[in-house]
């Protein structure tokens, strides 16, 4: 069976001392959560390593928001993969919709980082999902096969082992808004089949495809209950250590 997963991408909140605080809630209560199921949280990278300390001899894994899409060098205000897998990280985040709205992350950049990623040796979770205009005007199969293919199609069926992909419905996040557990049930399955196409059944079946779009503990039972939903990429729900463990505990 593939690995369920539910990773929490604090994005810019949390100052360190919280933070802290934060980690050794999550790390305080993830023997709750039931064997086969992942905990990752992804904190800013000021906090990654005090972080990472209070998860050693824990399930929980420490995961980076993003990487740079150079090994080392001139690129001011950057953090590398290697500084990232020395502070703990085991995973980052990559092309996450903010990185992709605000600061014009592209499908080309994300091959250089998910390269990069893989090489250091860190599990990578890809995003994909369409916006609301995108969604509105039917092409929501057309975007997140677009973005699927444009970057893992770059990869080996190997490397795909090392590989989580999120599906975001750009629509439903921060507004409150859900897909429905049907809507974003044939979205994953059509990322299966786009897997499936290029690697074959075998490495489509064994992909985890999370959901991303403001999932909580009142809804993630539903959506996890579909048969390609494999868990979630929890935003403001992660930042309350009972909400985090709570749709943890929704399998």
């Amino acid at each position: 069976m593939r690995k369920k997963i539910v990773a929490g991408n604090w994005k810019m909140n949390t100052t360190r001392p919280d933070g802290i605080e934060l980690a050794e809630a999550v790390a305080a209560r993830a023997a709750e959560v039931p064997e086969g199921v992942g905990l990752i949280i992804a904190p800013p990278f000021t906090h990654l390593c005090c972080c990472g300390k209070r998860l050693k001899g824990t399930k929980v894994e420490l995961s980076a928001q993003n990487c740079a899409d150079h090994a080392k060098g001139a690129y001011t205000g950057e953090v590398s993969v290697d500084m990232l897998k020395a502070v703990g990280c085991q995973w980052t985040i990559l092309g996450h919709s903010e990185r992709r709205q605000y600061y014009g992350e592209t499908d080309e950049k994300l091959v250089e980082k998910v390269k990069l990623a893989l090489g250091a040796g860190l599990g990578v979770i890809l995003c994909v999902g369409e916006n609301l205009d995108e969604r509105e005007a039917g092409k929501h199969f057309d975007v997140v096969k677009a973005q699927t293919e444009a970057v893992l199609y770059n990869f080996s069926a190997e490397e795909m082992k090392h590989i989580v992909i999120a599906y975001e419905p750009v629509w439903a996040i921060g507004t409150g808004k859900t897909a429905t557990a049907a809507q974003a049930e044939e979205i994953h399955a059509c990322i299966r089949n786009v897997i499936e196409a290029k690697f074959g059944a075998k490495v489509a079946d064994d992909m985890t495809i999370l959901y991303g779009g403001s999932c909580k503990p009142s809804n993630a039972k539903e959506l996890f209950a579909e048969k390609d939903i494999d868990g979630g990429l929890i935003g403001g729900a992660a930042l309350k250590a009972d909400d985090f463990l709570g749709i943890a505990l929704s399998f």
